[in-house]
């Protein structure tokens, strides 16, 4: 377990020099105004949902792609996908940030449901 922990630390601390270095100018502010706060959001993963599950999603993904860009294609992915960004968050040299995550959650609550 703790091997797995350390690797994951690891995996997160190489995951965000790269993502540090892939961003790019800020994505526009999404045109749609967010979605009530009652509305069901069942139908795409949540900021509590592992990686893996948020870049399965194209939605989400593209949630993910604008505040993150290049997550997924770290060479480390593999070793962070099961975990969520909450869990990642410390080992990131501060690139994920409590802002970064609730402007990442804003951003998947107001995606329009299927």
């Amino acid at each position: 377990m703790t091997k797995t922990l350390f690797a994951a630390a690891a995996a997160a601390s190489l995951l965000l020099a790269g993502v540090a270095s892939a961003q790019t100018a800020p994505a526009p502010a999404p045109t749609t105004s967010p979605a009530p706060e009652h509305e069901n959001h069942a139908a795409h993963p949540t900021i509590d949902s592992t990686i893996e599950a948020l870049v399965a999603d194209p939605a989400t993904k593209a949630v993910l792609d604008k505040h993150l860009p290049g997550l997924d294609r770290h060479p480390a992915y593999g070793q962070f996908k099961a975990m969520t960004l909450r869990q990642i968050a410390p080992y990131s040299q501060g690139n994920i940030t409590d802002a970064k995550i609730a402007a990442i959650d804003t951003d998947l609550k107001a995606l329009p449901t299927e």
